[in-house]
């Protein structure tokens, strides 16, 4: 009986040293099916937040309105830069523009000039940088105080104001009041900062006379 029992004994010591050494690595074999069956889970079940294919791209419809508002623009420094008024406002997400119902902008530049624009209806960019005004569109820009550079107002159904290069385009019948000189044009690209105007199509102008020195 002891002859037959030596077998056993043995077999029962080698599995007791097998399992001994199995248990060492037990922690790390859980933790890799506890890691697989995570990465199972998260690829196979829809998240709640929507993952990549079911994100939708932004639709063109308002995330937010204002209405009766007033917002101010600073510089780094503090100084104002620009003021925007409305009697109501919607942000579209998809083109990151504001459209304005009423809207009146005003511009101030580090010369101390000043740059209003007002329409019924405006779109401005996400800056504020640029405004296409859509209805009896009015810019009007007076210069620093101490300079003789006369007054400009545009006016028009459609003007495109870019008010950080201080530029004015239109594709449609525009009518520019400079000083006491008055043009019309079927378009314009107007430039500020280079002194630049250009009129095209029906080009008619009233020139008046300058007082003498």
């Amino acid at each position: 009986m002891s002859t037959a029992a030596l077998p056993w004994g043995r077999a029962w010591r080698w599995a007791r040293r097998a399992w001994d050494r199995a248990a060492i690595y037990l922690p790390v074999i859980l933790m890799g099916v506890m890691a697989l069956g995570t990465y199972w889970l998260a690829s196979n079940t829809p998240s709640l937040l929507g993952g990549p294919e079911n994100r939708r791209p932004p639709s063109h419809e308002p995330d937010y309105f204002m209405r009766n508002f007033s917002v101010k623009t600073f510089e780094p420094g503090g100084r104002l830069k620009s003021e925007v008024f409305g009697t109501e406002a919607r942000h579209y997400p998809d083109t990151d523009t504001l459209e304005i119902d009423r809207a009146r902008i005003l511009s101030y530049d580090e010369s101390g000039a000043l740059t209003v624009a007002t329409a019924r209806r405006a779109i401005s960019n996400g800056d504020g940088s640029e405004a296409q005004l859509i209805g009896d569109a009015v810019v009007t820009r007076t210069p620093p105080p101490g300079t003789d550079a006369p007054r400009m107002e545009f006016r028009g159904e459609f003007l495109h104001a870019f008010l950080n290069t201080e530029k004015v385009r239109s594709h449609k019948p525009v009518t520019l009041i400079r000083g006491n000189d008055r043009f019309t044009a079927d378009t314009l690209e107007y430039d500020n900062l280079d002194r630049v105007m250009d009129l095209r199509g029906r080009v008619r102008g009233t020139l008046m006379p300058q007082p003498a020195p």
